[in-house]
Formats: structure tokens, sequence, C-alpha cells
């Protein structure tokens, strides 16, 4: 049975709002990861760790799952709390 993970991908250092966001991506999980004793890069033989599918929600991507006998692990996105600044409180502390 494969097996996977399904989350939401956290944003780049060099994105500021989190606009595209908002696909859920299912990625698989390698079976045997190794190294290459000439060059030192982790190698597999197992070529679906460059499989990397994209859904618009999470209900989508467990569907797919189910369907395919795709064993998954969903990985919650952290809920980010915006607290709401003015600029005089700079100045005030």
């Amino acid at each position: 049975m494969k097996k996977a993970k399904i989350y939401i991908p956290a944003k780049s250092a060099m994105q500021s709002g989190r606009g595209k966001l908002k696909n859920w991506v299912l990625e698989f999980t390698t079976k045997d990861p190794s190294t290459n004793p000439l060059m030192g890069w982790e190698t597999s033989s197992d070529t679906l760790e460059e499989v990397v599918l994209k859904f618009p929600t999470k209900k989508k991507a467990i569907e797919y799952a189910k369907k395919n006998n795709i064993s998954y692990n969903i990985v919650e996105p952290n809920k980010k709390e915006f607290v709401i600044k003015s600029y005089a409180d700079n100045f005030l502390k």
C-alpha cells in the first residue's frame, strides 16, 4: 500500500502573502531512501516521491487517496492569530 502526506505547503521566504497557498498537496513518502556512495546524494528506486498532486480542498484529496487505496496522514496547518496594532503603539510603551 502506498503512503502519502496531505498538507497545505508553507509560504516561502520570498512571499509576503498567503494567496497562492490555498491548495492541499498530496505527496508520497519514499520507501527506501539511501545515500549514493560516490556523490553523497540521496537516491531512491521509488519514483512516486517525485509525484506531487494538488487539490482545491482537503476533502477532494482524501477522496482521491481512498479511491486509489493510498494510506494517508493529514497535517493540519497552524492557525495564525493576527494582532492588529496601531502605529502609535510603537511609541506608547
